[in-house]
């Protein structure tokens, strides 16, 4: 039997499952929040405090920053729609679920930067050494994870990498303006504890859906 059609319905992979819920939480806000969180004290926030302490130079960090994150979030952003589409519904319902489950018991461990990660050349200037520093850093990182598993889950391209993007720069902007004295004052754990709830949630949603 052909599934439902109608303005009532939303398509997940190549089906369709169930009414569109009126009051939902767009990806965008949902995005923002989850890599905010995720974000604090994680080894980017971390490159961004050493690059600010280094170079003294804020503006050309911060963009930098903005355009490793968009760049690197648009690339995992296109991933994560193209595994929805490639991968059956009933798999990729379970790939989510599982990587949900998992970054929540990922964002728990402390996170560390290694010196490869903090060597940059300053013949490339402060913008160049940033964006190169900064996208090589997030590579394989939890936020760009999150960021794969967020455009699976909502097949919403725009909507998820504006909304990462947005939440690496409400976490490392503050970073790169006030330094060291920034990262000593937040309850990292506690924090990472409301982020790794929110991914348990995210799971869970996904699985009952």
């Amino acid at each position: 039997m052909l599934p439902p059609t109608g303005p009532g319905c939303i398509v997940i992979g190549s089906q369709l499952h169930g009414p569109v819920e009126k009051n939902k939480v767009s990806p965008f806000l949902v995005s923002t929040g989850v890599v905010a969180l995720a974000e604090i004290g994680d080894k980017t926030q971390l490159l961004s405090l050493v690059l600010a302490a280094r170079f003294k130079k804020p503006v050309p960090i911060i963009l930098g920053i903005f355009v490793a994150t968009l760049v690197n979030h648009g690339f995992a952003g296109a991933v994560g729609e193209w595994l929805s589409s490639a991968v059956s519904p009933a798999i990729m319902k379970w790939a989510v679920v599982a990587s949900f489950i998992g970054m929540a018991i990922w964002i728990l461990v402390p996170d560390k930067l290694d010196d490869e990660e903090t060597n940059t050349r300053r013949k490339f200037g402060v913008f160049v050494s940033t964006v190169i520093t900064f996208f090589i850093a997030e590579m394989g990182d939890k936020t760009q994870i999150a960021t794969v598993m967020l455009a699976a889950r909502y097949q919403d391209f725009f909507g998820v990498v504006a909304g990462t993007t947005l939440g690496m720069m409400l976490a490392n902007v503050p970073a790169v303006l006030v330094g060291h004295k920034f990262s000593g004052r937040l309850p990292t754990r506690a924090v990472h504890a409301v982020a790794a709830v929110i991914f348990l949630v995210l799971g869970l949603i996904t699985l009952m859906q």
